[in-house]
């Protein structure tokens, strides 16, 4: 299947946040709509695949809307926090040919926000560590890369957008440029080794944020991953890990080798560390 790419131009790039975002930061900001990792590992259960004023009846990971104003949206604004981002990779394959992503870091630059989280599955982020570090220089700034599982294959389903060896190693490469570096296993999916891999991400990662399908999809119980193919998959690998009791087992898991470093759900997103 093709992927619709077109360019758009905005009205406003940023958005006031609500929902799960609410005390994590004061807005969101999608330098792009839609994303061609859709049809990878990590769209499977994509939270935003149910949100329909992004998709508006297309199937997510078959579109998407380059933002070419982006950073010129952004500088029209005040001070505040931003989640980069909540709706879409900011590293999507296309931004190597748009650079919208890197625009807005440009423009970050000149006028900071007063602080700054950069959510993203794949490792593509470690290209930008120098514009980060500086970044983190001028405002309070924190990189989360997702690692949901230390398997790179769950099965029937397809690929990842990056391995799991890349991600770690671009945890690596931002916390040793001095950026501050989380690893999100978030959505959590069942780990095959939880000591050995929490004790990788201690290598690499400043902290880790641990969180669920349950209560993290935007729904109270899971409901919209419950209706996608994910869940089968988990039991199927590890029974009983669709339940919040296999979160806080690896919580435990993760304090035991990381202790003080480990945020969970909402909180962790926001930050908090125990």
């Amino acid at each position: 299947m093709d992927t619709d790419v077109r360019t758009v131009r905005v009205a406003k790039i940023l958005t006031r946040s609500s929902g799960y975002l609410t005390g994590v930061t004061s807005h969101s900001l999608q330098p792009y709509r839609g994303c061609t990792y859709g049809r990878s590992l990590c769209g499977v259960a994509c939270y935003v695949q149910h949100h329909g004023l992004v998709t508006r009846g297309r199937p997510w990971g078959s579109f998407l809307e380059v933002r070419e104003n982006a950073a010129e949206s952004y500088r029209a604004r005040g001070g505040f926090s931003i989640f980069l981002s909540s709706a879409t990779d900011p590293f999507v394959p296309q931004e190597r040919r748009f650079g919208i992503t890197r625009a807005l870091l440009d423009a970050m630059l000149d006028e900071p926000p007063d602080a700054l989280i950069v959510q993203t599955h794949v490792a593509e982020v470690a290209r930008e560590s120098a514009r980060l570090r500086a970044l983190a220089s001028r405002c309070a700034l924190r990189v989360h890369v997702s690692i949901e599982s230390d398997r790179d294959r769950l099965p029937g389903l397809p690929p990842p957008a990056a391995s799991v060896e890349r991600r770690l190693a671009a945890l690596r490469a931002l916390r040793e440029a001095g950026v501050f570096a989380v690893a999100t296993v978030a959505p959590l999916w069942p780990i095959a080794d939880p000591d050995a891999f929490f004790r990788r991400i201690a290598e690499c990662a400043d902290a880790v944020v641990i969180d669920h399908f349950v209560g993290g999809d935007g729904s109270a119980d899971g409901a919209r991953t419950l209706r996608t193919a994910l869940p089968g998959v988990m039991e199927a690998l590890s029974p009983g890990s669709t339940r919040l009791a296999y979160r806080d087992e690896m919580v435990a898991a993760a304090r035991a080798v990381l202790p003080g470093q480990v945020g969970v759900g909402h909180d962790g997103f926001a930050g908090r560390y125990t």
